[in-house]
């Protein structure tokens, strides 16, 4: 046959290619490939004439990479990155004051109505002020002891994660409010010890930052959100809006005792100043302080002019009388040694002569200063090791204000086992631990405490609060 010069199996290999060759032939399967793509190119020519033009504005915006551009990376802080589920299960909350309805109601039951008229009628009574005096700490730290967390005293109050609490200074109720990464606000009557006792309100669309009963006037409770500023006025049982901006509010404190000014921080490092008394829901003014990102702002107790800007690595004091819409505004003073990320920053509560900060570097800075009341010259630095949350958890100190031990002690949240809240004095001695293993096994990122009495709240990730 011609390949007589072949071996047996290259005859028989060759033998094979031709039967199949042969077999695929008689398929005709080029014929019908090139039937398929004439009919596909015909379909595709009718949907093509059919279709409209495109307009240009309807094209997607190219991305540019900020790496090739030049431009620093965006510091978004977690809270941030959570947004609302889908508008047909969260709508949006209307601009402007709306009617204290909880949520999924559509008007208030008696349940309802007999937390709003608890939390009017404990407003009416002023809690005293706290002794002031030496401290005594064996008798603090038996108080500590003292407290415990019982079950009863465990509840969901918002659906997601605590990112603000605040609790009211009445001495004879015990009234949580709680804000989580969806904008509710949860108001729980802890003394109530029934389950209708909590409810759910959804005043922002964002994570609610920060939160303030009024120091003049417990009825109003005041709520920070990214992009507003409300206050929840039980006498009227409405949420006012107080200030907007663009989704850019991190934290507030008052810059008077009569609450009608604060002083707002900004995510991207700016401060506002806010005024309830002038018409508008916008800031009286808004300047650089040369942070690139503020997280807390507190307001010295004494010195009212006076407040402290934790950032990035910054935790600089800066006088509001000083403040001008120009690129240079200076502080007055500047806590240096800070390695990492600033959680937060708190001048002690009834002198202002501390400052404890939270950073990421797990240690926890107290700062004494001298002359206070003419520059606030931070001239001595306490350093202890401290297990808590990682950056992303909002951690957030809180000063101990109970009695007479005002200025000495301070909580704060532990990633340590068994879970548990930490109590340091300000030397760096640690005084006590909250725990129950039994009842507490999440981290409190979030804790508050009572101005007057022996009650500490701690807010976890799943919207759950502990009561000690």
């Amino acid at each position: 046959d011609g390949y007589s010069h072949l071996s047996a199996y290259e005859r028989k290999r060759l033998k094979n290619i031709t039967e199949n060759a042969k077999f695929f032939a008689a398929l005709k399967l080029h014929e019908v490939s090139a039937r398929l793509n004439q009919l596909t190119t015909k379909r595709q020519s009718r949907v093509t004439k059919r279709a409209k033009p495109k307009k240009v504005e309807d094209e997607p915006a190219l991305r540019r990479s900020m790496r090739l551009l030049r431009e620093p990376p965006l510091d978004i802080p977690l809270l941030d990155t959570f947004s609302r589920p889908e508008a047909e299960e969260y709508p949006q909350v209307p601009v402007g004051p709306f009617p204290m309805i909880p949520e999924g109601q559509a008007e208030s039951s008696k349940w309802t109505e007999a937390v709003l008229s608890t939390w009017m009628r404990i407003s009416e009574v002023k809690a005293e002020d706290a002794e002031q005096g030496t401290p005594d700490i064996k008798r603090y730290q038996e108080s500590l002891s003292s407290m415990v967390l019982r079950e009863e005293n465990i509840r969901k109050v918002v659906k997601s994660r605590v990112c603000s609490m605040a609790i009211h200074p009445s001495e004879s109720t015990i009234l949580v409010a709680a804000g989580d990464k969806l904008g509710c606000v949860g108001l729980w009557n802890v003394s109530c010890g029934t389950e209708e006792g909590a409810h759910t309100f959804i005043p922002h669309n964002f994570p609610v930052n920060c939160m303030h009963f009024s120091p003049c006037n417990p009825a109003h409770l005041l709520s920070l959100s990214n992009d507003t500023l409300r206050c929840g006025d039980v006498t009227r049982a409405v949420f006012d809006e107080i200030c907007r901006t663009e989704e850019d509010f991190s934290c507030f404190d008052f810059l008077e005792e009569n609450a009608c000014s604060a002083i707002v921080s900004h995510w991207d490092g700016r401060v506002a100043v806010v005024d309830r008394r002038t018409p508008g829901v916008s800031s009286e003014l808004c300047v650089d302080i040369g942070f690139r990102k503020t997280r807390t702002v507190h307001v010295h107790p004494v010195n009212k002019q006076y407040f402290l800007a934790a950032g990035s690595v910054d935790v600089c004091v800066f006088d509001v009388r000083y403040l001008r819409n120009s690129k240079e505004n200076k502080p007055l003073s500047s806590l240096t040694g800070h390695t990492k990320s600033v959680a937060s920053a708190y001048f002690s509560p009834v002198t202002g002569s501390r400052v404890v900060t939270v950073c990421a570097d797990d240690r926890l800075r107290i700062f004494q200063s001298k002359n206070i009341q003419v520059l606030l010259i931070f001239e001595k630095t306490n350093k202890m090791k401290n297990s808590q949350p990682k950056p992303g958890w909002r951690t957030q100190t809180q000063n101990a204000q109970k009695r007479n031990f005002f200025e000495h002690c301070f909580l704060v949240g532990s990633m340590a086992q068994p879970r548990q809240i930490e109590v340091f004095q300000d030397t760096g001695k640690l005084l006590h631990s909250f725990y129950n293993v039994d009842c507490l096994g999440s981290v409190c990122s979030i804790n508050v405490v009572h101005p007057s009495q022996s009650v500490l709240v701690g807010g976890n990730s799943s919207g759950r609060l502990h009561v000690f």
